[in-house]
């Protein structure tokens, strides 16, 4: 099988986030790839060891995802490559992503391409389902599950709870959802290999594009951090006298009823 894992770089939203001037503060802050995208490479890697093929795995941005891709060249992917979009004028949305995969996936030959249900930095969950309408190809969302048949795949995905299970035709995009794996670690062998493994970096004149083609569509106005959360209010009295309190309380001061 020939498998590509679309992967995205993100921040680690466990660390502590700092915002100045309306921008995330990358000096301070972790990066690691999305957890979302980990499941896919996993699913990538486990599906190649029991239907043979390669695994590359893509990722849109600049040098600095390198550290990222090594990693899942790491934990067991062929090969990689980084469409580098560190001379763009203009922060990329999702729009700009998906053209820049398409660009680059529109004459490659494949069966499956995996990727995240969401990234964690923005949860939008837009790049997979734009890439597949741009290719032309199936599409199936928040998989737990995915099993390959000769050109059919079968799929169980999460649906708000409860479990649907879907067939496909290939080749297939499939976003991953938590629970279709548990992703491995980097072995130190795999962490040697993957100093070896081919990761090859294209710019916008390798893939015959222009800034203008892939122009974001949306723009980021402000980032905030939420506000931290105020102490709690304990009621106190008979059941009426708390009942009527805590509906003073939602319509005047906190205003939601």
């Amino acid at each position: 099988m020939n498998i590509y894992v679309i992967m995205k770089r993100t921040f680690d939203t466990e660390e502590k986030i700092e915002i100045n001037n309306g921008l995330i503060d990358e000096e301070g802050a972790e990066f690691i790839i999305n957890p979302y995208d980990e499941y896919a490479i996993e699913e990538a890697i486990v599906l190649r060891e029991e239907h043979g093929g390669e695994v590359t795995v893509l990722t849109v941005g600049d040098e600095d995802a390198e550290k990222e891709l090594r990693t899942a060249l790491a934990m067991g992917a062929d090969q990689a490559v980084l469409l580098d979009i560190e001379d763009l004028d203009e922060e990329p949305d999702h729009y700009t992503v998906s053209e820049m995969l398409s660009a680059y996936l529109k004459d490659k030959e494949f069966d499956l391409i995996l990727g995240g249900n969401v990234a964690v930095d923005d949860g939008a969950g837009q790049v997979g389902p734009r890439l597949a309408e741009k290719l032309g190809i199936n599409q199936v969302t928040t998989i737990t599950k995915i099993e390959i048949n000769g050109e059919k795949a079968v799929i169980e995905r999460d649906v708000e709870g409860d479990v649907e299970t879907v067939e496909a035709q290939l080749p297939l995009l499939a976003t991953a959802q938590q629970g279709l794996n548990e992703p491995r670690y980097p072995s130190l062998p795999g962490i040697m290999k993957a100093k070896k493994k081919p990761l090859e970096t294209l710019d916008l004149d390798d893939l015959d594009l222009e800034e203008d083609d892939i122009e974001a569509k949306t723009k980021t106005l402000e980032r905030f951090l939420p506000p931290e959360k105020g102490a709690g209010k304990v009621l106190s009295g008979e059941t009426n006298d708390q009942v009527t309190e805590l509906v003073d309380l939602l319509k005047n001061e906190a205003k939601v009823i």
